[in-house]
C-alpha cells in the first residue's frame, strides 16, 4: 500500500482537523500508561492528524478518503481505556468522535444514542426524561462514551446486578459503517453483536447504539470497614445474593489501600482497616441495615444520605474499578495493578489462596460481579511493580492457581482477553476492512494467525521512538 497522508487531509480539510501540536498528541493517546510495561512501548505514538465527524455521513466519507488513500484509521471516544485499544500504533487517522452526542430516542427500557455521548449525559437525559438510567457503566463515567465502553469495555458499576457487557441482553443493537471503497452501514442485533463489541474499532466505526435501561435511583453510597479482609469479601458476596436487596456496587479493598490511597477517607480508617464501598437503592437501606446488623465486625462509617464528614469523598463509585488503579497512582506511582476473574464456585478460596501466597505484593481490591446468574469476582488488586519479568510471573502464578488473568499490559485483543482467536471479529474484519487500515496491531490473527501467545506480542508495523 502507498500511503498518501497529505491527499487524505486535503480531501478532508472541509472538517474539523488537527494535524500538529499539543491538541494532536493528548488526541493520540488514552490511559496506557497505568502500565509501565506499555508506557514503555507507547509513550512515543502520536497520529498523523485526527479529525472529528458530525455526523454518519462525514464518517463515511473519512472512512473513504482514508481508504483511497492507505491511511489507518484509529476511532476514539473520550480516551480513557487503560489498554492501549485507542493507540494509533501505525500513525494516520484519529476519528475523534467527541461531536456524535446526540441522545437520539428514548423509550421505556432502551436508548438509541450516538458513540461520542458521555455515560453521565446520557444518564442525565435518560433521568430526566423518564426517570430511567443505563445499566452499568465504567467508573470513568464522568468522562468516557459510550462508544468507547461498549468497544473497549467489559462491565463495570451495575455488574453485581447486570453482569458484563458480553451477556445477552446488555446491548440491543450496534451500528457500524465499514471500511472499504464503497463503505457500508450495517446494524447488529443479537448473536451478531460479539462480531463487533469489544473489539477495539478493528473492524468497523461505530455510528449508534441501542442500550437498555432501568429504573433510575439516588443511589445511597456507603463505606464499610471490617476488621477481616475475608469476612468482607463474604459479606459482599452473601449481600448481592439477597434477592430481596438491590445494589449497584460491592467493592471490598484489602487494607492498607484505603488508609493509603484514599485521602478523603483516611481520617476515618487505620492501616489495618479493611473498606467495602456499596451502592444500595434506597428503598432497600431498611432491608439492607437488617441484613447488616446481623453481622458482627462491621461498621457503617460513611452514607452519602446522612453525611456529616466536613470533606464529601464524592461518589462511591469513583473510588472502585479502574479509579481505584487511578488513585493509587496518584499517591506511589510505582504500583501498577492485573485484572483477574476469580470464577464461581471456587471464588471465595481462589482469592484466599492468590493472599496466601503474594501477600502485600498484591494488595486485593476486587469487584462483585455476576455471571450467569452467580455471584462471582473480578479482581483489580494492586501490584508492587518490580521488573516486567516479575509481573509476568505473578501473572503466571495467577494461572496456575486457577485464576484467569485478563492482562492489561497488553494492548492486543487477544493477549488483553482469554488468549484465543475470536472468529466472528476476525471473519468480519477480512469482510469490512479487506485492507487491514481500521486501528492496526490490535488484532494478532489478523497480522500472525499462528501466534502462540509464549510472549509478548509487538505489532511490526508500530511507529517507532
Amino acid at each position: 500500500m502507498s500511503t498518501n497522508i497529505q491527499a487524505a487531509k486535503n480531501d478532508l480539510k472541509h472538517m474539523e482537523l488537527i494535524d500538529s501540536g499539543s491538541a494532536l498528541s493528548a488526541k493520540s493517546r488514552d490511559f496506557f500508561w497505568y502500565s509501565p510495561v506499555l508506557k514503555d512501548r507507547l509513550d512515543h505514538i502520536t497520529a498523523d492528524f485526527s479529525v472529528s465527524p458530525q455526523n454518519q455521513n462525514e464518517v463515511i466519507q473519512i472512512l473513504k478518503v482514508c481508504y483511497k488513500h492507505d491511511i489507518p484509521v484509529t476511532v476514539r471516544g473520550s480516551g480513557t481505556g487503560n489498554y492501549g485499544q485507542a493507540m494509533p500504533l501505525a500513525g494516520g487517522c484519529i476519528i475523534h468522535m467527541n461531536q456524535m452526542t446526540r441522545v437520539k430516542e428514548i423509550h421505556p427500557g432502551r436508548v438509541v444514542v450516538e458513540p461520542g455521548c458521555l455515560l453521565k449525559d446520557l444518564d442525565f437525559a435518560c433521568k430526566e426524561d423518564s426517570n430511567q438510567e443505563i445499566r452499568m457503566f465504567s467508573s470513568t463515567w464522568a468522562t468516557a462514551s459510550i462508544g468507547g465502553f461498549i468497544a473497549g469495555g467489559s462491565g463495570g458499576v451495575g455488574s453485581c446486578k447486570w453482569g458484563q457487557l458480553r451477556d445477552i441482553g446488555n446491548i440491543i443493537r450496534i451500528r457500524v459503517v465499514t471500511m472499504e471503497e464503497n463503505p457500508r452501514v450495517l446494524d447488529f442485533r443479537g448473536e451478531e453483536i460479539p462480531r463487533v463489541s469489544h473489539a477495539y474499532g478493528t473492524n468497523g466505526v461505530i455510528t449508534e447504539l441501542e442500550m437498555p435501561l432501568a429504573p433510575a435511583y439516588e443511589w445511597v453510597g456507603l463505606f464499610l470497614a471490617f476488621d477481616d479482609f475475608m469476612e468482607s469479601v463474604k459479606f459482599s458476596a452473601d449481600l448481592a445474593n439477597q434477592d430481596g436487596i438491590l445494589i449497584k456496587l460491592a467493592t471490598p479493598f484489602e487494607a492498607p489501600i484505603p488508609h493509603r490511597y484514599f485521602p478523603r477517607i483516611k481520617p476515618y480508617v487505620t492501616e489495618d482497616t479493611n473498606l467495602v464501598a456499596l451502592m444500595v437503592a434506597p428503598h432497600a437501606m431498611d432491608a439492607f441495615l437488617t441484613y447488616t446488623a446481623r453481622h458482627k465486625g462491621v461498621e457503617i462509617i460513611y452514607r452519602s444520605d446522612d453525611n456529616d464528614w466536613p470533606r464529601n469523598p464524592g461518589p462511591v463509585f469513583e473510588y472502585g474499578w479502574n479509579h481505584t488503579t487511578l488513585r493509587a497512582l496518584r499517591i506511589d506511582p510505582t504500583i501498577t495493578y492485573l485484572q483477574v476473574r476469580y470464577g464461581y464456585p471456587n471464588h471465595i478460596e481462589l482469592i484466599s489462596k492468590v493472599r496466601e501466597v503474594f501477600g502485600k505484593e498484591v494488595l486485593q481490591h476486587l469487584e462483585v460481579i455476576r455471571e450467569n446468574g452467580k455471584v462471582m469476582y473480578a479482581g483489580l488488586p494492586i501490584v508492587q511493580f518490580t521488573t516486567e519479568e516479575r509481573l509476568d510471573e505473578i501473572v503466571r502464578i495467577h494461572e496456575e492457581m486457577g485464576c484467569m488473568i485478563f492482562n492489561p499490559h497488553r494492548y492486543t485483543l487477544e493477549e488483553g482477553g482469554r488468549q484465543t482467536v475470536d472468529t466472528r471479529q476476525l471473519d468480519f474484519k477480512r469482510e469490512a476492512d479487506p485492507k487491514g487500515l481500521l486501528n492496526p496491531g490490535k488484532m494478532i490473527a489478523w497480522d500472525d494467525p499462528d501466534w502462540n501467545y509464549s510472549k509478548m506480542y509487538s505489532y511490526p508495523g508500530i511507529l517507532r521512538a
